[in-house]
């Protein structure tokens, strides 16, 4: 049983018990003087008809005795004459133990000349007296004095109290089972909507409470309830909808995002920050950003913004463990409703790729003048030489063309690598995808270069299994690769030193290893070796006619076709490119 019915229920119980106590009591003084006054009446009126009986009798007669001792017996009375003088002239019937000069005093001083009956009382509360003179031809010859006890009626009064105090606790209990079942009917429906209530301020939106259709106050009280709870729920579901979305937003964007509250305390980071300055939340989360951030420049940026309170945005320069970032920070106040100040919000654009793409185009165009530049100055130097009178000497004339002649395959070779890579790099690039026997363009590629390293003094060996080893590609572009590859191997590797064309077949995977003893890549450069126009050796490489291109090219291809494609290097041991396919399986 809840609190709230139990104090409700003593509340009621008092009121009814001191409604039943006051009711009873009244009743029973009601009852108590009613019967009295009637028992009274009803006294006198006996005295009465006994005064009627003997007032014809001689005073004193047998006669007289005699009526009085039977009228005493039926009566079980006290009855008593007295004369004028105050004597007992007569009794009959019970003794009360009550001093009869007593009644003769009370008689004689206050009733004497009395000509009607009169009470008598005396100082036991448990006797009733009753005078009345009796007279003879008009003479007053003494007093009849009718007394009997009243304890019966004590006892009759006590019968009528146990009646009325019964009658209360049959009546309080009959009210009790009945109040308490329509209390309970009533105070359910509020007990019920406290819970819910309750479980409501706990957060609890799904709790509903019973409602039925009574269509009274508890009725709307459970109704409300429900609907409240309903709205509750309904506006909590759009708040961690939003919440969540927001959230999503915030820790999915690829920008750093900082939040400083009013009092300089950073509440808020999302991954993007974390990951890009690679920082554990603990160290930021509700500290000073003053404290916190490391870096001055945001420190002073943060302070610009709460003391001008307008945006900022800002390109730093910050070094994040060995790497140095470059960052587009744009920062701003947020202020609320009324102009309230809630804080800062700083966004970190990584902007490191896009810096290292501008420099590389500005590299890629410097590198390409500069290619283009060597050949075009020979040609122009040389063919000036010619229309100055050189042509005249043939022999200086066919020397010279000859170099013409070089350049301007060194331009066409430049002009058709950087052609070739423009088309690979292009989105709509497509292979054109076959079956091709791995053993069979290799030895096309052997046979291709093999004079090649023979004029150097280099050994180019071929190593393919016997059974042919097939994969899925595109056959030109596949001899592009491997050329490239094979074509730098014996381009850095000294006389005498040895490059090897091999292919490792496995179940799934087919290997091909272009293993060179040349001079070797210092592990630093091995990233960078991809790049356009890359050099390990500048010299070498240009004055062998090579264009910087070829890896770059040879890079693309290898994704083009979903290979991979691994450098292993010592400097002075030689390098070791792999290029890993899947095997095509019929």
């Amino acid at each position: 049983m809840s609190k709230f019915r139990s104090k409700l229920l003593l509340a009621f119980t008092a009121l009814i018990i001191t409604v039943l106590l006051g009711f009873g009591f009244i009743l029973g003084q009601l009852f108590q003087s009613f019967y009295f006054i009637n028992y009274e009446k009803q006294f006198k009126k006996e005295a009465e008809l006994i005064k009627l009986v003997i007032e014809n009798e001689k005073i004193g007669s047998t006669e007289m005795k005699h009526k009085m001792e039977e009228m005493s017996e039926k009566l079980n009375s006290l009855l008593l004459f007295m004369d004028m003088d105050g004597n007992i002239v007569f009794k009959t019937g019970p003794s009360f133990h009550q001093s009869y000069e007593r009644l003769s005093e009370l008689i004689l001083t206050n009733h004497r000349n009395a000509k009607e009956g009169f009470r008598l009382d005396l100082d036991q509360a448990d006797l009733l007296f009753y005078g009345i003179p009796i007279f003879q031809q008009d003479e007053r010859k003494g007093f009849l004095v009718f007394g009997t006890s009243i304890k019966y009626f004590e006892a009759m009064n006590k019968e009528i109290w146990f009646f009325i105090i019964g009658s209360l606790i049959a009546a309080l209990t009959i009210i009790l089972i009945f109040g308490t079942r329509i209390m309970k009917q009533y105070t359910k429906p509020i007990e019920s909507a406290t819970e819910v209530a309750m479980e409501l301020a706990k957060g609890n939106y799904k709790a509903r409470t019973y409602e039925n259709s009574s269509g009274d106050e508890t009725s709307m009280l459970s109704k409300s309830i429900n609907i409240l709870a309903r709205n509750l729920q309904d506006m909590t579901r759009t708040q961690e909808l939003h919440q969540e979305r927001l959230q999503t937003l915030i820790e999915n964007m690829g920008s750093g995002l900082l939040f400083i509250d009013e009092r300089g305390y950073i509440s808020l980071m999302n991954k993007a920050f974390k990951e890009i300055f690679q920082i554990n939340q603990e160290d930021y989360l509700y500290k000073s950003y003053q404290e916190a951030i490391a870096y001055k420049e945001i420190i002073q940026m943060v302070e610009e913004i709460f003391l001008t309170e307008s945006n900022i945005r800002k390109h730093i320069m910050l070094p994040v463990n060995i790497e140095r970032k470059h960052f587009e920070v744009y920062g701003a106040p947020i202020i609320g409703k009324s102009e309230v100040w809630k804080g800062v919000v700083l966004v970190f654009h990584d902007i490191t790729e896009l810096k290292k793409l501008e420099q590389i185009r500005k590299d890629f165009v410097a590198n390409v003048s500069h290619e283009l530049k060597t050949p075009i100055t020979s040609i122009k130097g040389f063919s000036e030489t010619l229309l100055d009178g050189a042509m005249k000497d043939e022999q200086t004339l066919h020397f010279f063309l000859s170099i013409i002649l070089k350049e301007s395959e060194r331009m066409q070779s430049l002009i058709q690598d950087l052609l070739d890579l423009s088309k690979i790099e292009q989105q709509g690039f497509q292979l054109e995808l076959r079956k091709c026997n791995v053993n069979e363009f290799l030895k096309e590629i052997h046979h291709l270069l093999d004079r090649k390293a023979k004029e150097k003094n280099i050994d180019f060996i071929l190593d393919v299994p016997d059974e042919p080893v097939f994969i899925e590609g595109d056959p030109h572009r596949l001899k592009q690769i491997f050329i490239n590859l094979a074509s730098n191997g014996i381009m850095y590797t000294p006389a005498g030193g040895k490059v090897t064309l091999s292919v490792k077949a496995g179940h799934d995977e087919v290997a091909i290893s272009v293993q060179d003893t040349g001079i070797g890549i210092r592990e630093e450069e091995i990233p960078r070796i991809f790049e356009r126009f890359y050099r390990v050796d500048k010299a070498r490489s240009r004055n062998s006619g090579g264009t910087g291109l070829g890896l770059a090219i040879v890079k693309h291809l290898v994704e083009a076709h979903q290979a991979n494609l691994t450098v292993k290097s010592t400097v002075g041991v030689g390098t070791t490119f792999t290029v890993t396919f899947q095997r095509y399986n019929e």
